[in-house]
């Protein structure tokens, strides 16, 4: 037998009935799930040192599991000395086993590292069911040796649902282990 992610398999026995059972869901189906969680690097000063961006796609792949894509600039701006189609950032989009697997580390190694932590803001929903969180240091993931990083950046995390509404997505994430800050009943 395949190798199932803890956080799928506490979703499919544990999650489902509870929030079908909150919501009054008449099927399965109509339950709201993750569908992917996109991780996103800007590297701002990537207009300088080109080398910049390939550490950070270094560092996403090494901290997603999953091979990282640099993304390219759309237009050109020249007061910050910008051209079209120049390398800025990093991203990856994760779904199934290796998003369930990010998440779990998420959760349970790097969040609890950050300094000062008190709970993710629950605020930062877009109305339509998914959620955004923002790491201001990349070196709170433990696969990252702090000896060999040039330069701290942030990231933003998306994290993706079926959710209709930001009350469902939140159940969800709330169910799944995102420490919330401010918890609603």
């Amino acid at each position: 037998m395949s190798y199932v992610p803890r956080l799928k398999t506490k979703y499919r026995e544990e999650i489902v009935p509870k929030l079908q059972e909150q919501f009054s869901y008449k099927t399965v189906m109509q339950v709201p799930k993750l569908v992917k969680i996109c991780v996103n690097q800007g590297v701002g000063s990537a207009t300088q040192d080109k080398k910049l961006v390939d550490n950070a796609v270094n560092e996403m792949t090494t901290i997603t599991g999953q091979k990282a894509v640099p993304t390219k600039a759309t237009k050109s701006i020249s007061n910050f000395k910008l051209r079209e189609f120049m390398p800025i950032g990093a991203r990856v989009t994760l779904r199934d086993r290796m998003m369930y697997e990010f998440l779990d580390r998420l959760i349970t190694v790097a969040l609890p590292r950050v300094r000062d932590f008190k709970g993710i803001n629950d605020k930062s929903f877009d109305g339509k069911g998914n959620y955004s969180l923002g790491v201001k240091e990349q070196i709170i993931f433990p696969e990252i040796d702090i000896d060999k990083v040039n330069k701290i950046t942030g990231m933003d995390i998306t994290f993706v649902t079926t959710a209709r509404t930001d009350a469902e997505a939140f159940a969800l994430l709330k169910e799944l282990g995102l420490p919330f800050k401010n918890i609603k009943n």
